[in-house]
């Protein structure tokens, strides 16, 4: 059992480090406010995506695990960003992580940038689309070998291009 004293010292503790780990990590992370190619008013991204992906690439929502119909796509193609239709992930990149979101191994070379995100106090790294800055998910370092990443990314920010088209 937990004592009074105790639990307070557990708020205080965990208090601290997350005070400790947001000023040690807030410097890395990219202002808002960097410029990409593809700038739109909110207005306009609210006028040319649906409510569900604006609240993705533009507010940095996640979708439900197993929403996406990209979850079990396995056609050879593109995923291409669904805020500026720029290709970002091929289809032998991607494979079945089990989370229940798209994952893939690595992007397409220049077709994202990445900062660190600490909305949930813990360390993440945000993935966005280089050319207009939409959410599109999250890095983490327990993918298949070699490179060990998985790019756990929102179904509804992307769209998919098969190559038989």
């Amino acid at each position: 059992m937990i004592t009074k004293r105790q639990f307070l010292r557990l708020g205080v503790s965990a208090a601290a480090v997350s005070a400790v780990t947001y000023v040690a990590f807030k410097g890395t992370r990219n202002d808002q406010s960097e410029a990409f190619e593809l700038t739109l008013s909110e207005d306009e991204w609210k006028q040319r995506l649906t409510e569900d992906q604006y609240l993705v690439l533009r507010k940095e929502a996640t979708e439900k695990p197993y929403s996406s119909p990209l979850n079990t796509e396995s056609r050879e193609g593109t995923f291409h960003c669904a805020g500026c239709d720029l290709a970002v992930y091929a289809s032998d990149a991607k494979y079945d992580s089990g989370t229940g979101w798209p994952s893939f191994t690595a992007a397409l070379p220049g077709a994202v940038a990445t900062k660190l995100d600490l909305s949930i106090i813990i360390p993440r790294t945000e993935v966005h689309c280089r050319r207009c800055g939409g959410h599109l998910g999250h890095i983490f370092d327990d993918g298949p070998p070699p490179a060990g990443k998985r790019h756990c990314l929102n179904g509804v920010a992307l769209q998919f291009k098969p190559s038989d088209v």
